[in-house]
């Protein structure tokens, strides 16, 4: 049956009824899936900042599907980005000694390019 998700407390609910239909403990879907028993308690209680990834191990584990629907166009274009090669890496620009929106101002992450140490 289908429900609609609107919030991250509707997304905790559905876990939360899906898992004890199956009467399985927190605990135990938690150490399955290889998260923290806080982790799933915080995901049933509809936390906004849990980690994306974790969520749907999750879902995957307890079989729940995630879809969602979009517009036609958007679809079109969805399968257009999914059929399209990998591209160049990303180009950072901006100066090497500027701190980053972390605070950093080491080098750039592997895989991106430094338009203002490529200049040099």
């Amino acid at each position: 049956m289908k429900h609609p998700i609107r919030s991250t407390e509707d997304l905790g609910l559905v876990i939360r009824a899906v898992r004890k239909s199956t009467r399985m403990r927190q605990d135990d879907l938690a150490a399955v899936v290889g998260v923290s028993q806080q982790f799933a308690v915080d995901v049933e209680r509809g936390k906004a900042t849990v980690q994306f990834g974790r969520v749907l191990r999750l879902l995957e584990e307890l079989g729940i599907a995630l879809n969602v629907d979009i517009p036609d166009e958007a679809s079109r274009k969805l399968e257009e980005l999914r059929n399209r090669p990998a591209g160049p890496p990303r180009v950072r620009r901006g100066r090497r000694d500027a701190p980053a929106a972390n605070g950093s101002t080491g080098p750039p992450p592997q895989g991106d390019i430094d338009l203002a140490e490529s200049a040099r």
